[in-house]
């Protein structure tokens, strides 16, 4: 079982791929593993006991745990990689060679090779992976060779060469695989669309290139050559499996710096990330309190200058979510636009956002009544209301093609259902699918008995519907004289649109948004209040259909038969002797004269 302080932790990891560290009480990374699923994986070392006795003693030393979100298993796989050559923990299998993944180079030279290695030379060179599947980079190369004819010699091919007729042409040239632009029978402007095609390929864009793969599978098994339709096929599947881009490693970036934040009402979430030989070294995420009137710039700035000391960096650049201006001559600050480096702004964001939920799940677990104060207070800045809204009402109507029409309100105190206050109501007055008149019915009757009862009114009334559902609503409120006095809001569903009383344009709210997920969850609730009640409705209502045309029973009988069979169907299946026992002998005897044929 973990220590109070980390199963706290345990329960707001996030359920997304990433990496996790342990440390032990001397603050030491002794563990760096990877998951598809953090929260499934960190949390089965502490559910169960461990068989392995070094697991279980690793167990008992972590003190701490800290996590990277990333976007796929792949990234995880490389991140974790990078972290255990950079701290080699005590509990992580070290690999004696040092061998790391291998990439897929086009050189930078006339007429470009292509070829896998382990090596990333700094000589302008173009890589791409690093790849985690050796057979992987196997097949894209020689799918490349069979696709593209490019040279594999390692001549210097410059025009000055070619024209001196320097070289011949070799044996890769008279069985296929080479077109000799060596002595000129290629031009570099044609070798050059190949080099972009297979730049193309290795970005992962490779649909023209599957479509290939199938169609010659489909050839070679048309002539019933099996072996290689075979071999085609398991391209075809690691293709289709194949991904190039990493955000996690990178040869384009050498060394880096990145830094974002994010924020609430209360503080600034800061994430720091270190990249060094275009992989990812350090991660961290900080809190950062507001006192007075602080700027996301000025936030970014003093934490960025501390933790540039505390992990003893000295890179000359560092990419910003927002534009600051350098603190010193010995770096420079950058707010990159698209590729590599925009990617780690986001993936750095990403961190911070999840860092700032993990707050919001402890503060729910430690302290539930202050998390609920914050977003009701989250609640009322969003729609600008002048109360905390503690007592919150929505409504919904339901009704299909115009057969028994009713509405629902549900009721929400403190930020949280409460259901014994739900209510339903059949509508009385009004004819047919009228949607507005059926809202302004519903919301009178309703706020008409909580005055006349001397009832709590609610701070906020959520309409579902639109300009037209929240017009209907508020002439009911001002038919009892209390329009102005409660705050009331439509929400119409397409969009999400947010709909104010006198005011014909709708404000949207951020899709993430805690104040949305409460109406949202509202309406639904709202909604499945409704249906629910409709749908006994129109089973009562053909239930009674069914039997009011049978002499002698009554809804009396209707109600004795409804509790004990449930359904007309159980009805109808009775014997003699349960319906007897239910409503007596003569009825019974109706009853099943009537059904008798069924």
């Amino acid at each position: 079982m973990a220590p109070e302080h980390l199963q706290l932790k345990l329960k707001t990891i996030p359920e997304q791929p990433g990496i996790y560290q342990y440390f032990d009480n001397n603050g030491v990374i002794i563990y760096v593993g990877k998951a598809k699923n953090l929260k499934k994986r960190v949390t089965s070392y502490f559910v169960k006991t461990q068989d392995n006795a070094k697991t279980r003693i690793l167990v008992k030393q972590i003190i701490d745990i800290q996590y990277l979100v990333v976007d796929t298993e792949l990234d995880a796989l490389l991140l974790e990689n990078s972290l255990i050559k950079k701290y080699q923990p005590k509990y992580n299998i070290q690999l004696k060679d040092d061998k790391t993944y291998p990439w897929i180079c086009i050189k930078n030279e006339p007429f470009p090779r292509v070829f896998s290695t382990r090596n990333l030379v700094r000589d302008g060179s173009r890589y791409f992976g690093p790849y985690t599947n050796v057979k992987m980079v196997n097949t894209l190369v020689q799918l490349i060779k069979e696709l593209y004819q490019l040279r594999t010699c390692s001549f210097d091919l410059s025009e000055k060469n070619i024209q001196q007729e320097k070289y011949k042409v070799c044996l890769e040239y008279h069985i296929g695989n080479c077109k000799a632009p060596c002595v000129g029978k290629q031009t570099n402007d044609e070798y050059t669309i190949s080099i972009q095609h297979i730049e193309a390929i290795l970005k992962g864009q490779i649909s023209n290139v599957i479509q290939y793969v199938k169609k010659t599978m489909m050839e070679y098994a048309d002539v019933y050559r099996f072996e290689d339709a075979q071999t085609m096929k398991e391209k075809l599947e690691l293709l289709e499996n194949y991904k190039a881009k990493s955000t996690i490693v990178s040869p384009k970036i050498q060394a880096v710096d990145v830094i974002t934040a994010i924020e609430d009402e209360k503080a600034y979430f800061v994430n720091y990330l270190v990249v060094s030989n275009g992989a990812i070294i350090h991660g961290i995420t900080l809190e950062v309190q507001k006192k007075l009137e602080e700027t996301m710039e000025d936030v970014l700035l003093f934490a960025l200058l501390e933790l540039r000391v505390r992990f003893s960096s000295i890179t000359k650049e560092v990419l910003t979510s927002i534009a600051i201006v350098s603190p010193s001559t010995d770096f420079k600050c950058l707010v990159p636009q698209i590729g590599d480096k925009k990617n780690l702004i986001e993936l750095s964001l990403r961190n911070a956002k999840f860092y700032r939920i993990e707050k919001f799940k402890h503060q729910k677990i430690i302290n539930p009544e202050e998390h609920t104060e914050r977003i009701l207070k989250t609640i009322q800045r969003d729609l600008r209301l002048s109360e905390l809204p503690k007592h919150m009402e929505c409504f919904d109507n339901s009704n299909i093609q115009g057969t028994n029409p009713v509405s629902a309100c549900v009721v929400f105190k403190d930020g949280k259902p409460s259901k014994k206050d739900y209510r339903h109501f059949n509508v009385q007055t009004v004819v047919g699918p009228d949607d507005f008149a059926t809202m302004e019915e519903v919301v009178f009757r309703r706020y008409r008995r909580l005055l006349d009862e001397n009832e709590s009114m609610p701070q906020l009334i959520i309409i579902d519907g639109g300009k037209g559902q929240l017009g209907a609503a508020l002439k009911a409120l001002e038919k009892l004289n209390i329009r102005g006095k409660i705050a009331i809001i439509g929400i119409a569903k397409r969009l999400e649109e947010i709909f104010f009383p006198g005011d014909s344009i709708p404000i949207y709210l951020d899709k993430r948004s805690e104040s949305l997920k409460v109406i949202q969850y509202m309406r639904n609730e709202a909604h499945r209040f409704g249906i629910t009640h409709h749908r006994n409705r129109r089973s009562k209502g053909a239930f009674i259909s069914e039997l009011e045309g049978i002499p002698g029973i009554g809804e009396t009988t209707f109600k004795k038969l409804m509790n004990t069979f449930k359904s007309l169907s159980g009805i109808k299946k009775a014997s003699i002797e349960s319906l007897e026992n239910c409503i007596g002998k003569a009825k019974a005897k109706v009853l099943y004269d009537y059904f008798g044929e069924d």
